[in-house]
């Protein structure tokens, strides 16, 4: 019978840190989706009590708040010379293509902002170049937080648990008691979906730069 070793004989676990929670917990969404990052998961994952990590991380929108902030890392940065509009959209494109490969992400992000430094970086990125296109400083303040809302929102109709559109085009297709539907219900879900992004981004940055902000 093997005796059971002491707790002095066991590695020292490594210090917890804030780096180190996100990382974690980053990991975690990769293998299991976000559903499964929690304060709970993340302490056996850890090998320590959940109570430790409130230290660090306040609660669970918080830490799916971190993990966005991280992956926001990956959206490919704007290009030095072209077009600012092509330059914006493709900076965006790639933003929400990041969602797209985390749905539950995607869903997460239209209740909890980011506020760490990928999140910041990507603000400046989308501001410098509507400020290169001329976009007065007021219009560009709201217009920001409405593309990337547009490409949230694109994201998060294809997460998990998504009702498809089959049963929507059935109806669109069938109505004879709304005329104006019945002469577009062939077009209304039609389109390539980067095509419709694209087109979005587009009409979106176009009536940014030329719809007057009133606060009134």
């Amino acid at each position: 019978m093997t005796a059971p070793r002491s707790r002095r004989e066991r590695p020292a676990k490594p210090a917890l840190t804030r780096e180190g929670i996100v990382a974690a917990a980053v990991g975690i969404m990769r293998a299991d989706g976000l559903r499964k990052v929690t304060m709970r998961r993340l302490a056996e994952e850890l090998d320590t009590g959940p109570a430790s990590l409130y230290v660090y991380v306040r609660n669970t929108a918080e830490l799916h708040a971190a993990v966005l902030d991280e992956l926001l890392g990956t959206v490919e940065p704007p290009e030095a010379t072209g077009d600012w509009r092509e330059r914006l959209e493709r900076v965006l494109t790639s933003y929400t293509f990041v969602l797209f490969e985390h749905p539950g992400l995607a869903q997460a992000a239209l209740t909890s902002r980011p506020s760490g430094r990928n999140y910041l970086n990507l603000l400046e990125h989308l501001l410098a170049l509507l400020d290169e296109g001329g976009v007065p400083r007021a219009q560009a303040a709201w217009g920001v937080d409405l593309l990337l809302q547009f490409g949230t929102a694109t994201a998060a109709e294809h997460s998990e648990g998504v009702q498809d559109a089959s049963g929507l085009a059935d109806a669109l297709n069938s109505t004879r008691t709304h005329p104006h539907i019945a002469g577009l219900a062939t077009d209304l879900l039609s389109g390539d979906p980067r095509a419709r992004l694209s087109w979005g981004f587009q009409a979106l940055i176009n009536g940014i730069l030329h719809t007057h902000r009133s606060d009134t």
